[in-house]
């Protein structure tokens, strides 16, 4: 009996409804042995990766539309009878993104999955900025198409710092569960398709942290190409060429494509957050991930 074959591969446990999510469309997922799945939270520096992964994947090319290459798969809108044939006619090699914790995911031992993390109190400001210039298309796809299940997600209040706390005190309000998700990620680190990556890391060493990627996927990396693929990873160029990298070119935000791609910055919160605030969200990490995990997560 092989490794693989004694590896316990997580099981899905149950579904996840709401105004974004419609789980159910990874149980009729048929998974291909190269497969990769990004994951995170939200505002985690998913974009970023899907990005490094279309440019390991074509390096050739400038311009690829990576939203399109990259769906969110258990984003509900459009709905699975739409979404999952355009995957199944993908004839690249499928890298696909989602927001759901690993026991409302089919985890497939074929697939290679990374996941990204980022502190919280970070994830927050970007989460506002991205909610806060949604426009009133971005509300009706959401709330207004048919499956929603659950409340309609409603308009932000003016302040960043309320913001925050309802989304501490209500765990990830009014989006999803915060804690739930890092803490079923970081549960399965150690198996030997999964690999933990963090906003943090990707900031501080690019180059290398695209290398450590590359060598994960088994992409082998053609070193006069290396430098525009770095080039074309960065946030500079990211934002500045926004338009192909964001789901429907941006059309759900005031400002378009660039408001979604936003600052990529960390620490804002420092100017706003109490002391108080920042004690409650630090004991919250604590009881709910450990003190191993709340300190990754942290960096």
């Amino acid at each position: 009996m092989g490794e693989a074959d004694r590896t316990r591969w997580p099981t899905k446990s149950r579904e996840l409804h709401n105004h974004h999510f419609d789980s159910t469309i990874w149980n009729a997922l048929r998974f291909r042995d190269d497969d990769v799945v990004i994951a995170t939270y939200a505002k985690s520096g998913t974009t970023w990766v899907q990005q490094i992964v279309a440019q390991l994947l074509f390096p050739d090319a400038q311009a690829l539309p990576v939203a399109e290459m990259s769906p969110w798969l258990d984003l509900r809108v459009p709905p699975r009878e739409v979404k999952l044939p355009l995957v199944e006619a993908q004839t690249h090699r499928r890298f696909l993104k989602t927001h759901l914790p690993v026991d409302a995911l089919v985890f497939s031992p074929k697939a290679k999955y990374l996941y990204i993390g980022r502190d919280g109190r970070d994830v927050v400001f970007s989460l506002y900025n991205h909610h806060a210039n949604a426009n009133d298309a971005w509300y009706a796809a959401l709330n207004d198409t048919p499956g929603r299940v659950g409340p309609a997600i409603g308009r932000p209040p003016e302040s960043v710092r309320a913001y925050f706390l309802d989304w501490l005190e209500r765990d990830g309000h009014p989006f999803w569960s915060f804690w739930e998700n890092v803490r079923t990620w970081w549960a399965i680190r150690g198996l030997p398709n999964v690999l933990l990556l963090h906003f943090a890391e990707l900031k501080a060493d690019l180059p290398g942290e695209i290398r450590r990627i590359a060598r994960f996927l088994e992409i082998p990396i053609d070193e006069a190409r290396f430098p525009k693929i770095v080039e074309r990873c960065s946030f500079e160029w990211m934002k500045a060429n926004a338009t192909q990298s964001v789901p429907l070119g941006g059309a759900f935000w005031d400002g378009g494509a660039e408001t979604f791609i936003h600052r990529g910055t960390n620490g804002r919160w420092r100017e706003l957050l109490t002391r108080e605030d920042v004690l409650r969200y630090q004991a919250a990490a604590g009881a709910e991930l450990g003190d191993e995990c709340a300190r990754w997560l942290e960096r």
